[in-house]
């Protein structure tokens, strides 16, 4: 297996001609000190694409060890691994072996693997709050905890910015997201092997006659934490960050076009985007956008793929319906929009999370039906 490349050195052979979609770019530094016109760019973005670059987060430092406990837990045998398997019944955290979730309505399989590890189980060692890990995990508990730690933290800062914009009262969305509440908030350690390396599958053909996805499209079900990401997957979350290794593949789908578009790489920025809770929060007036993450374009498909996410969601038994009831802003917004009044009445952070991880296990499935009802509040059947 080829070593993941340091992120001081992130790959530069990402296509300069290749047409990708300009995303905002937000500073963090500048958000954390209250700068207004920083605070607007980063409204502007929730509520346009759902999807920004964030830089100077502080997490930086933090990356290269995770990246080094994926090595160690991909390297090791298969049969140490699957007793930590993800499964079938709607669990997150764990070990997910490539192959194992549809990325399509057609039924073709994802290609990467990745270890879970949630922020109830890291902030709480030694005690065990959802699972057990493997050794390289456990033996790394201290690394997990740091980084979602940080992580968390940024995304949480995000967030109570926001909720100023929606006339939320102080303290709102912290409290849908408090530490010591069973969530799917979770750290999220991705590989995609290089075609001959230990692990590699082979995308099958989509319905276009292109390679299907690596991560099929989706929209996360999670909130800001899901705002510092790279290009790599995300679901029911708030928002998520994620980092990567200058190695492209992740796609949007801007609103309103049906033209699949690339997010470039940005050394030193994480991409973030807000995720379904989010946006049922603030009554779809932050957009959860739909993405998908295919194989990075030429010459860079030769290379592995590392990404390294956070994401933040909701505590499970937290009601999942936009808050109307704290927020005038809200609530005039969401009486008009089709997609809040046509929520399921009744469901929690937790129903929806686990519902959408268990229609996309392939084991799962019984046809096209199973993969829509895996996606999230953008889906519509001509984004399958």
């Amino acid at each position: 297996m080829v070593a993941p490349q340091s992120s001081s050195y992130p790959r530069t052979d990402f296509p300069e001609d290749l047409e990708c979609h300009p995303l905002l770019v937000v500073d963090f530094a500048k958000i954390k000190s209250g700068d207004e016109q920083e605070i607007d760019q980063l409204y502007k973005a929730c509520t346009a694409l759902g999807f920004f670059y964030l830089k100077n987060h502080g997490v930086e430092d933090l990356t290269e060890p995770m990246f080094d406990m994926g090595k160690a837990t991909f390297e090791l045998p298969l049969e140490e691994l699957m007793p930590f398997e993800q499964g079938d019944s709607g669990m997150s955290a764990g070990y997910k072996r490539a192959g194992s979730t549809n990325v399509d309505a057609k039924g073709n399989v994802d290609t990467v693997q990745f270890i879970n590890v949630a922020k109830d189980d890291a902030l709480a060692y030694p005690e065990v709050r959802q699972r057990t890990y493997p050794s390289t995990v456990v033996e790394r508990m201290d690394t997990a905890t740091a980084f979602v730690r940080k992580s968390d933290e940024v995304l949480q800062t995000l967030m109570a910015v926001l909720e100023v914009r929606l006339g939320l009262p102080k303290g709102t969305l912290a409290e849908l997201h408090k530490e010591g509440d069973i969530s799917g908030s979770e750290s999220r350690c991705i590989l995609k092997p290089a075609e001959g390396e230990k692990g590699f599958l082979k995308e099958g053909d989509g319905d276009d006659g292109n390679p299907a996805a690596a991560i099929g499209a989706h929209t996360d079900f999670g909130r800001p934490s899901q705002l510092l990401t790279s290009h790599t997957l995300s679901r029911v979350r708030a928002v998520s960050m994620l980092h990567g290794r200058g190695c492209g593949g992740l796609q949007v789908l801007p609103p309103g076009t049906s033209k699949w578009q690339h997010i470039r790489p940005l050394p030193g920025h994480a991409v973030c985007n807000v995720g379904d809770t989010l946006s049922v929060y603030s009554g779809n007036i932050f957009k959860s956008n739909i993405h998908r993450v295919v194989p990075p374009p030429a010459p860079q498909n030769m290379h592995a793929r590392w990404s390294l996410v956070y994401f933040l969601r909701p505590g499970y038994d937290n009601p999942l319906r936009p808050l109307s009831d704290k927020s005038e802003i809200i609530r005039a917004h969401a009486e008009k929009d089709p997609a809040m009044q046509a929520l399921p009445k009744g469901e929690t952070a937790g129903s929806w999370f686990k519902r959408r991880i268990v229609n996309q296990r392939a084991a799962n499935r019984k046809g096209p039906e199973t993969w829509a009802a895996s996606r999230g509040t953008e889906h519509t059947p001509d984004k399958a």
